[in-house]
């Protein structure tokens, strides 16, 4: 037997497999089915990366927890956020530099979104880059570091501007793809920090919380972020709003919703933190 139910698109529950006695869970079965025979999750070929604890129901067998941020990840595709803290008499020389001199950084790969703090945090900076998989960004570091008009035009002159560098590679979850906002505007950046369990045990709650938010209209979602490495068990949505005062009538207005009211209240139970910042873009930023 093999279980059913797969929050995030963990399993394809439409196949079912039998696993006969002395094999391996991991040898025989479908990408995140569920052998309940050895009460393992599995992935094709791969050592068990997480275990399962598991309960009857009436109606069948429900896993309880599984200790992942989240399912196998099919699309290679990963999300770099960089945040830079900038020192506090510095930034309006920092992000002249940048704005004329980061065409030297942006040949090498493509940047999604680059973004000052203007709520939330002070003296910081966002950027966002996409890669096609690990070794695309190790060779755009590698050209990187070779390339002498971005080392000594770019990085030379704003190296010593900057007091802390931070980065966090994320996925975006299954059921988000990247959206770019048809005009200018701005953005908010929520991050979420869930009790550990992964998306088996928040996925579900958290989904139905966010569409409620994009189904009132006053906001567009432009992509749901899962770590994966940095903080885990940590999501980020990224947000575009018309302006701030757009987004403050229009989540005054949701939280009057009692959809929306209903879907948080479930997924708040999961929830051990959660903060955001008002993100501009900058002039050469693609999500403007």
């Amino acid at each position: 037997m093999v279980m059913e139910g797969c929050p995030w698109g963990l399993c394809e529950p439409s196949k079912t497999v039998t696993y006969p006695p002395g094999r391996e869970c991991h040898q025989l079965a479908p990408t995140g089915q569920l052998s309940t025979t050895y009460n393992q999750l599995c992935t094709y070929g791969t050592p068990l990366y997480q275990y399962l604890s598991i309960q009857k129901k009436s109606a069948g067998i429900k896993a309880k927890a599984a200790f992942a941020t989240g399912p196998r990840q099919v699309d290679t595709t990963f999300y770099e956020f960089r945040t830079y803290t900038i020192k506090v008499d510095k930034m309006r020389e920092f992000l002249k530099l940048t704005n004329e001199n980061f065409h030297y950084r942006t040949v090498h790969s493509e940047l999604v979104g680059y973004f000052t703090m203007e709520l939330g945090s002070l003296n910081k900076v966002l950027h966002i880059w996409k890669y096609g998989s690990f070794a695309e960004r190790t060779a755009v570091r590698t050209k990187l570091a070779q390339d002498n008009d971005f080392m000594e035009k770019y990085v030379a002159k704003t190296f010593p501007l900057i007091e802390k560098q931070d980065n966090e590679i994320t996925y975006l979850v299954p059921w988000s793809k990247l959206e770019k906002p048809e005009k200018p505007g701005v953005y908010e950046l929520v991050t979420f920090q869930f009790k550990p369990g992964g998306p088996a045990v928040w996925g579900d709650a958290f989904r139905a919380a966010i569409s409620t938010h994009v189904n009132t209209g006053y906001t567009k979602l432009v992509g749901v972020f899962n770590t994966e490495y940095g903080t885990l068990n940590k999501v980020q949505v990224l947000w575009w709003n018309e302006s701030p005062d757009n987004r403050a009538s229009g989540r005054h207005l949701a939280h009057e919703d009692a959809r929306v009211v209903a879907a948080v209240r479930e997924s708040v139970r999961f929830l051990d933190s959660q903060k955001n910042v008002l993100l501009l873009p900058t002039a050469f930023s693609p999500l403007k």
